[in-house]
This record gives C-alpha cells, sequence and structure tokens, in this order.
C-alpha cells in the first residue's frame, strides 16, 4: 500500500445562486491546505496523503471530508475541527463522532 490514509477534502465551487449550496464557500481550501501543511510538517505526507476533490455531494453538511481506508465522512468548520480530526483521526485512529456525518 502506498499511502496508509488518504484524505479526500471537497473544494467543489458552485454559483451562488445554487440551492445547495458548496464547500468552497465555507473555506474548504484553506482547511485543506491547512490539514496538509500540518500532516507535511509532522513529516507524515509519506504516509497520509491529503487531496482536493471536486464534489462529493454532501453540500449541505460541507466542507466535508472523507478518510480512506476506513470511508469515514466528517464535516470541518474551522482550524480546531481539522486539529481534532488529526489528532484523533489521522494520528490514533479515534473516530471523531461530533464532526461524522
Amino acid at each position: 500500500m502506498f499511502f496508509e490514509k488518504h484524505v479526500f477534502c471537497c473544494i467543489n465551487k458552485r454559483p451562488d445562486s445554487n440551492p445547495k449550496g458548496c464547500c468552497s464557500s465555507k473555506h474548504s481550501e484553506k482547511l485543506q491546505t491547512e490539514l496538509k501543511i500540518k500532516i507535511k510538517d509532522l513529516k507524515l505526507n509519506k504516509k497520509i496523503r491529503i487531496n482536493k476533490s471536486g464534489c462529493l455531494d454532501r453540500c449541505e453538511s460541507g466542507p466535508v471530508m472523507v478518510i480512506y481506508p476506513e470511508g469515514v465522512w466528517y464535516s470541518f468548520k474551522n482550524s480546531e475541527d481539522i486539529d481534532e480530526i488529526l489528532n484523533s483521526h489521522l494520528l490514533n485512529n479515534k473516530i471523531v463522532g461530533r464532526l461524522k456525518i
């Protein structure tokens, strides 16, 4: 296996008029970049891959990410959520119940 974990963060952008909204309008790209930098700073980028994703079709819960191989979906809103997912799930394999969707 090349990566132990693979994280897909939706950064999809829809028109402002779209009733579903989009993850991009909720700062998903900034938060995805933040998570990617933290993984690299911890020198885990050879084990954990942080990817940008197009629409994951969970717009109403956005921004969202899905972590494989577990297939766990999260809604995250800020840096504190990113830190909790990183420290609990990515580093210690403990699902963050309050952010799981």
